[in-house]
C-alpha cells in the first residue's frame, strides 16, 4: 500500500522500493542496493524507506524471496505442468527460457554474481539448484525413465541453461526457436511431435 506523510508527501510503497532495488542490483550489483542511492533514484526521503523495511538487510531478503519465487517457483511449476509426452513436458520447461515473466535470466545472473561475495546467498543458490534439478529429474521419472538417466538428463538441461545465463549469451529468438526440436531430442532422447512444436511455437510467435 502506498503511504503519504501527514503533510501530503509521498513515501512510496514496498513494491516501489523493491523494484528500485531490483533495478540497482541488475545495473550495479548488490553494492548499489543501498538506502540513500535508492531514495535519490526514487526522489524520496531516506526516512520513507523505514515505513516499509526495517533495514537494508530486510530489503535484500525481499529481493532473494522475489528471485526464489519467480525463477525457482516457476521452473518447478513448468516441470509439473500437464503434458502427454516427455517431449511436450520438455517444451513446457523451454517456456521458462523464452518468457521473462516465467524466468528472469538477468535477475538470475545478478543473484549468482552476488553469491560470489556472500556465503548466505551462495547457500540460497545451491538450494535452488538442487530443487530445480530434483524437479527436472522427477519430470523424467514421471515418464518412465530410469533413475540414472533421469538424473543425467536433468543435469544436462539445467547446466546448459545456466551456461547460457553465466555467459550472458545473446541469441536471436528466431535462431533459438530453430534449434528447439534438436534440443528437445538431445535432452529427451526423442523428437517432439509436430503438433507439440506447433503449440509451442504459437506460444512464442
Amino acid at each position: 500500500m502506498e503511504q503519504q506523510t501527514q503533510n501530503g508527501g509521498w513515501r512510496g510503497s514496498p513494491d516501489i522500493w523493491l523494484n528500485a532495488a531490483y533495478d540497482a542490483l541488475l545495473e550495479t550489483g548488490v553494492d548499489g542496493v543501498k538506502i540513500q542511492p535508492l531514495a535519490k533514484r526514487l526522489d524520496l526521503s531516506r526516512t520513507s524507506f523505514y515505513w516499509f523495511f526495517k533495514d537494508r538487510q530486510e530489503l535484500l531478503d525481499a529481493l532473494i524471496a522475489q528471485w526464489r519465487q519467480k525463477n525457482t517457483g516457476n521452473l518447478i511449476a513448468q516441470t509439473e505442468s500437464y503434458a502427454e509426452t516427455v517431449t511436450e513436458a520438455m517444451l513446457n520447461v523451454f517456456d521458462c527460457w523464452l518468457k521473462p515473466d516465467l524466468f528472469d535470466a538477468p535477475f538470475e545472473f545478478a543473484i549468482r554474481s552476488w553469491a560470489v561475495q556472500s556465503p548466505n546467498v551462495l547457500d540460497e543458490i545451491q538450494t535452488a539448484d538442487q530443487q530445480r534439478l530434483d524437479a527436472l529429474k522427477q519430470m523424467f521419472l514421471r515418464f518412465g525413465q530410469n533413475e540414472k538417466l533421469a538424473d543425467v538428463r536433468a543435469r544436462t538441461i539445467y547446466l546448459v541453461q545456466i551456461g547460457y545465463i553465466s555467459m550472458q549469451t545473446q541469441e536471436a529468438l528466431a535462431d533459438r526457436l530453430q534449434r528447439i526440436p534438436e534440443y528437445v531430442e538431445i535432452f529427451t532422447g526423442q523428437p517432439p511431435e509436430q503438433r507439440e512444436l506447433d503449440r509451442f511455437l504459437a506460444r512464442h510467435s
